[in-house]
């Protein structure tokens, strides 16, 4: 009992609603004054004292940057001190995830990224300053299918006449990627060891050049985001083939997906979820994911996510952990197969 009056009175002190609450306590009996404590002090602590940071381990204007905005402009009801969407990059993407690992556990600190640092990195590099082991998953706040993109000048139309050209040219062909170890050289790596085929491999440094010397023709092929990819597959600047998901994409739907080429498996997302540092208590990563999940289901942000090519998710943080834990084990897989290493 003399919690819950420390914690009334403490809330009462300071509320605009704290004069005719203290006029109500000492008409309150013994048995009520806990009850009210406890409304109050759940009140109290319903709202975070803190802003929100989201750390983005990526520069701004790409994907990674744009979704998380998005959130946060609906988040701040849910904290009123205010949302703020912090760009920590480099080192694909670890120099933002040491950030958020050694930051307090309190919820105030969470790390917003693709995959990289939370599920892929830790195959990739020799050591790493924190352990991706250790995140606690809070919510993918969306997907987005990777799309098989050709030069105009590839003489191919579809996936089948493409992987018949691989096989007759191998080696011959190039693609692009965002950087070695990135979601497009890998989701190339799963591509050729599922259809038995060879490329040679063309790192950039992020989807712009990469996009710049695809429509040029310099190189052949990019493994890219449907985002970035479909404004030129519209403007005929170059095709994209297929979509690296289960299901077709409501940006492009006359475009197959892998499985409708018959190229089984050949899926590759990229995904942006929220994870919190390690130790974080349960009932505050529940309290985010709730507040998240909430404004994923508004329509205003699903549109916007459309825009970009992203399908929003808000799943739970049981079931984020399980999709990072199969995403790693994957694209382990695939690592490992391909030899593909990062200094």
């Amino acid at each position: 009992m003399t919690n819950y009056l420390t914690c009334a009175a403490g809330a009462v002190a300071t509320g605009a609603w704290a004069r005719p609450v203290k006029a109500l306590l000492p008409a309150v009996g013994a048995l009520l004054l806990p009850a009210l404590g406890a409304m109050l002090c759940t009140a109290a602590l319903a709202q975070p004292a803190k802003p929100l940071k989201l750390i983005v381990p990526f520069p701004a204007g790409g994907t990674a940057d744009i979704l998380p905005r998005i959130l946060a402009e609906k988040l701040r009801t849910a904290y009123p001190a205010g949302v703020l969407v912090d760009n920590k990059s480099g080192a694909g993407g670890n120099i933002g995830a040491d950030f958020v690992a050694h930051a307090e556990p309190d919820g105030s600190t969470l790390l917003a990224s693709p995959p990289g640092p939370i599920a892929i990195n830790q195959h990739l590099y020799k050591t790493l300053p924190f352990d991706p082991t250790k995140w606690v998953p809070v919510t993918v706040l969306a997907t987005v299918p990777n799309v098989l993109a050709v030069s105009n000048k590839l003489p191919v139309n579809d996936v089948a006449e493409f992987i018949a050209y691989l096989k007759a040219n191998p080696g011959k062909v190039s693609y692009a990627s965002q950087g070695n170890g990135s979601t497009s050289h890998l989701s190339a790596s799963l591509f050729m060891q599922l259809t038995g085929t060879r490329m040679t491999h063309i790192p950039y440094k992020g989807t712009a050049p990469a996009l710049v010397d695809l429509v040029g023709g310099t190189v052949d092929v990019f493994f890219d985001n449907i985002a970035s990819s479909a404004v030129f597959h519209k403007g005929g600047k170059l095709r994209i083939l297929a979509v690296a998901d289960e299901v077709r994409s409501a940006m492009l739907p006359q475009v197959p997906t892998f499985a409708d080429a018959k190229v089984p498996g050949m899926v590759a997302v990229t995904f942006f979820s929220v994870v919190a540092p390690p130790g974080t208590p349960v009932a505050v990563v529940a309290d985010a994911q709730k507040a998240m999940a909430a404004a994923l289901a508004l329509p205003d942000v699903r549109q916007k996510f459309a825009d970009q090519g992203a399908e929003p998710r808000g799943w739970s943080p049981e079931q984020t952990g399980a999709f990072i834990r199969g995403e790693s084990d994957k694209w382990n897989k695939v690592i490992k197969s391909a030899n593909v290493t990062v200094e």
